[in-house]
Formats: structure tokens, sequence, C-alpha cells
């Protein structure tokens, strides 16, 4: 068997992630500034630079521009359970409780779309770009997947603790709601290219650094998904409807007399 070489960046980021431990760095502190973390560790700075981000998509870290690298605060396992599987149960027994989900989405994400643009470095730009590319898949299930990871990914640029952490507890909650509207959306043309149209308007706010443009943007989107979704549940009900109405009554005329 071929044992592949290890990335420079690993072995760097597992050598941050034993000088955080040996400082008994906790979460909120900063790391070292990165030229002076580049010397401790003897690498150069745009290797440095390249195992951070590791770590920050990780979620070991937080980078702020202009303000450094910090140590992120890991959510405890109980966090999930506590919040997404009551929720998980709402929606079991009444899919209408996906439309709350839709609500409280525009709260969360207005927030994350906003200081995503205020705060998004170089590498969170990048990835949300390839998780907007992954929502084109053919394929309706990975389109799905692609679009939670659009919107989580938004999150992580935010850089906000509290509100990556909230959208990382929704995520399976959110990867089964968005599933199944982009599927069903997915059928119909006009309104998938909409979709497509609207997670570019986002992003290209986010890389534009206009937070106004980009909350405006998200909520607009997520006010489409929403009517969207809406609109196909009424038109689902309707054709159920149709079908239990009994028969013209002239047809069971002739009927009878034949």
């Amino acid at each position: 068997m071929i044992v592949m070489p290890r990335r420079l960046a690993d072995e760097i980021a597992d050598r941050v992630r034993t000088l955080i431990e040996e400082r008994q760095l906790e979460a909120g502190m900063r790391l070292p500034a990165e030229r002076q973390l580049a010397s401790q560790l003897g690498v150069s700075r745009n290797s440095l630079r390249e195992a951070l981000a590791k770590l920050v998509s990780e979620g070991l870290l937080v980078s702020r521009r202009g303000g450094g690298t910090f140590v992120r605060w890991q959510h405890e396992p109980w966090s999930e359970h506590n919040i997404v599987q009551p929720l998980k149960g709402l929606l079991a027994d009444d899919p209408d409780y996906s439309f709350d989900i839709l609500e409280a989405r525009h709260a969360i994400e207005a927030s994350t779309a906003w200081h995503a643009a205020l705060r998004a470095t170089d590498a969170d730009k990048e990835k949300i770009r390839l998780c907007f590319e992954a929502t084109l898949s053919d394929d309706p299930d990975l389109a799905s997947q692609a679009d939670v990871r659009f919107h989580l990914a938004i999150a992580e640029a935010s850089h906000n603790v509290v509100l990556l952490q909230t959208m990382r507890g929704f995520f399976d909650l959110l990867q089964s709601s968005v599933k199944q509207s982009r599927q069903r959306m997915y059928l119909v043309p006009p309104v998938f290219a909409r979709l497509t149209e609207q997670h570019q308007v986002i992003l290209a706010a986010i890389n534009d650094g206009d937070p106004e443009a980009a909350r405006q943007a998200m909520m607009s989107h997520l006010a489409f998904v929403h009517t969207t979704i809406k609109q196909f549940d009424e038109d689902r009900a309707r054709q159920a409807r149709i079908t239990r109405l009994p028969g013209d009554p002239a047809m069971h005329s002739r009927e009878k007399k034949s």
C-alpha cells in the first residue's frame, strides 16, 4: 500500500493544536501574532496561513480581520440534542412547522449575511463560492446538501460564535427542510433559476463587503423560498380536494340509465 505524504499545512495545524494545549489557551484567547507564531514554529507565513485556515474551517479557531486569531468555543453535544431533537419531533408530527423553521432562518441568517459581508476573509469567500457552485449539480440530493453548506459557510464567515453555533445546532433540521424544498423546486426550472440568481446576489454582496445588500438579499431569498413552498402546499391541497369531490351528477344519472 502506498502511503501518501502528509501535507505541510496538516503538520503545521497539528503543531498549532499542540501549542494551544501546552499553553492551555482557552476559548476567546488570542494566538500569537502571525509573524511571531511563524517564527516560533519555524515555518513560512504562507504555510502558517494555510494551516490556520484549516483550523478555522474545522471550528477550532476563529479569525477576525485585523483583530487576530482566537480559540473558538466548542459547543457541547447536549446543545444539539436539547435544541434540535424536540424540533425534529414537531416537524415529523406536523410538516407545517417547516414554516417556523423558515421564520427562524430569517432572523438568524439576516444577521449571518450582514456580518459575513463585514468580516469574510478571502478563504471564507472562496468556500462560499465553491458551495454555491455545488448547488448547480444535476443531482437534487447533492444540490440540497450544497444549499445547506452554502448557508453554513456564510454563518462561518460571520465570525460570530453564537450565530455559527446556532446554525450548526440546526444543521440536521436545515438539511431536512432545505432538501425537501429544493427537491420540489428543482422540478420547476424557472423557480430553480430564481434560487440560483438569489444565491448569486448574496455571494456578490458578501464579496463586495456590502452588509446591507447581503442582509436584504438573504431576506429576499428566504421570503421567496417561503412563498414558493407555501404555494406548492396550497396546490397540492387543492389537487387533493379535487380528487375527493363527488362525480358529476349528470354522469351518474347517465350511468344508472345505461
